[in-house]
């Protein structure tokens, strides 16, 4: 029997998302990736439905393009960043209303960026320093590791990558590379694992956090998540609904502070509405994956899904 298992294809809390996104009329996939979620959502919504779909990576919207070929007339394709939803959307809709039914944020990176060497996500791949969603884009890990100084890196270890020796790393880099230029992600993974090394009670790489860490500046992921999501607010429909996936603690942290916000909202500001709530929780705590789905799909492991419904502006 063939137990390999094509994590392409394997969308993460599948039904979880269909429960809590109440699918109809107008969809957002703001990260479409190879489209597994938009392929489930083009399913519920019908002929009468739209999706808009986003992503920066050209790669992925070709396949995605070629995957829901036959749900091709009712999806908008948008090649940008989803920290420019808004924008986008309001010139696709041709309307600066509130439009938009359910929107969608899978934080988790496609599968044609962790498997392809050639991008430079993942540590066990041997390929290029480069970790950019959009490959269009200037900022790569490589141009980081040796231009930043050492303060620089050792603010970026630590606070997008929460590791404790970030101050070391980042000396031992700009000692590193006085000899050679960081270019490689094995070179650099082996190098990690000589100056952090792992210990017995350890369950991750020593390399994770530092790759995670680069990963996010080169891509500015959380300034992104944080313009998103206001934006994804502001053009969703009363009664509408958010969910998010998230996968590490810092994204997760995000989510739940700017709902956390509407949730119990001061009685001025931008967010406003006279000290009433502003979104409903649909989930008190997040939903995680299940054990069936983790052994079926590890990737799923650290994920959590937040979801919210917008209220009534009084």
């Amino acid at each position: 029997m063939n137990t390999t298992i094509d994590l392409q294809h394997v969308s993460v809390l599948k039904e979880e998302v269909d429960k809590f996104l109440d699918l109809s009329d107008l969809v957002v996939d703001a990260t479409l990736g190879l489209g597994g979620h938009s392929l489930d959502i083009l399913k519920k919504i019908g002929k009468s439905g739209v999706l808009y779909a986003f992503d920066q990576d050209e790669r992925n919207l070709e396949e995605a393009k070629t995957r829901l070929k036959e749900y091709e007339k009712q999806i908008v394709y948008l090649k940008d960043n989803f920290r420019y939803l808004k924008t986008r959307i309001c010139e696709a809709s041709a309307s600066e209303q509130s439009i938009v039914t359910a929107i969608l944020f899978d934080l988790g990176l496609a599968s044609t960026h962790v498997d392809t060497a050639d991008r430079g996500f993942s540590f066990n791949l041997d390929g290029p320093l480069d970790m950019r969603f959009d490959p269009n884009s200037d900022l790569t890990a490589a141009q980081i590791l040796n231009t930043y100084d050492e303060d620089a890196l050792a603010d970026i270890f630590f606070k997008y990558g929460e590791e404790p020796m970030s101050r070391r790393v980042a000396r031992r880099i700009c000692e590193e590379r006085k000899t050679a230029p960081f270019d490689s992600t094995v070179r650099f993974r082996e190098f990690l694992e000589e100056i952090l090394p792992k210990k017995r009670t350890q369950k991750s790489h020593p390399a994770t956090k530092i790759f995670q860490a680069l990963r996010i500046e080169v891509n500015d992921e959380l300034n992104a998540l944080k313009e998103a999501l206001a934006q994804a607010f502001e053009i969703l429909k009363v009664g509408g609904r958010i969910v998010v996936i998230s996968y590490h603690s810092l994204e997760d942290r995000i989510v739940k502070q700017f709902f956390k916000e509407l949730l119990q909202p001061p009685g001025d500001g931008i967010y406003s509405n006279h000290g009433e709530p502003q979104v409903e929780a649909l989930t008190k705590k997040p939903v995680t994956p299940s054990e069936r789905e983790i052994s079926s799909n590890p990737r799923s492991r650290s994920a959590k899904l937040r979801a919210y419904r917008k209220l009534k502006i009084h």
